[in-house]
C-alpha cells in the first residue's frame, strides 16, 4: 500500500502545500516529501497527526483502501451443497457470510427432505417460505408454515426443518452456523 500518495492526494485535496502540513504537524517539509514519495514511513503516532491535520482518522485512511464492497451477489457467486441423504439443497446466497452477523440461505427441499438436525446453538433463525409447507421442528415441538409465511426463533432447542411434498426457503442464521 502507497501510504505517501494517499496522503499526498488528501494534502492536495485539502489544498495545502507540503511546508503548511509539515507546520500543522510538526514536522519537517523534507520528511512531507519523502513520506509522499514512500521513500520514509511514519510511525503510528506521526501518521496519526498528520492525518489529524488532514481532517480525518487512521481508522477512515485504511477504510478507504478496502477493496470496494460487494453489495449485488449472483448464481455465479452462490456456494452450493446438495445431500441427497436428507433430500436438501443448500445454496449460499451471501459468500463467505461466515464473517458477518447474518448468514441467509437458500434451502430447497425435495419431497421427504429435511434437514440435518442442528444441536443447539448460540443465535436466532428466521425463514420465508417461498415454495410449499414446511414443518419447522423446535425440540419436541413442531410448526407448520406454508408459502408466504415467515418463521423466527432461538436456536437453544435441537431444530431442523421438513417436507412432505417438497419446498423452498429463505433462511437466515445469526450469528452464522450452517
Amino acid at each position: 500500500m502507497e501510504i505517501g500518495h494517499r496522503i499526498r492526494d488528501l494534502r492536495k485535496t485539502q489544498g495545502l502545500t507540503q511546508e503548511e502540513l509539515a507546520d500543522r504537524a510538526e514536522l519537517t517539509k523534507g520528511f512531507i516529501s519523502q513520506l509522499e514519495r514512500d521513500m520514509t514511513s511514519p510511525s503510528i503516532a506521526t501518521l496519526e497527526d498528520i492525518l489529524q491535520c488532514l481532517g480525518t482518522s487512521i481508522g477512515e485512511f485504511f477504510r478507504n483502501e478496502k477493496e470496494t464492497e460487494q453489495i449485488v451477489f449472483t448464481e455465479e457467486d452462490y456456494f452450493v451443497k446438495e445431500d441427497q441423504e436428507y433430500g436438501n439443497r443448500i445454496q449460499w446466497i451471501i459468500p463467505n457470510a461466515q464473517k458477518n452477523t447474518m448468514e441467509p440461505i437458500h434451502l430447497h427441499l425435495e419431497a421427504k427432505g429435511s434437514t440435518y438436525p442442528d444441536n443447539p446453538h448460540e443465535g436466532e433463525e428466521f425463514g420465508y417460505v417461498l415454495r410449499g409447507k414446511i414443518v419447522i421442528h423446535l425440540g419436541k415441538e413442531m410448526h407448520s408454515a406454508k408459502k408466504g409465511d415467515s418463521f423466527y426463533y432461538t436456536a437453544d432447542r435441537t431444530h431442523y426443518i421438513s417436507s412432505e411434498k417438497g419446498a423452498d426457503v429463505l433462511w437466515v442464521t445469526s450469528p452464522p452456523s450452517f
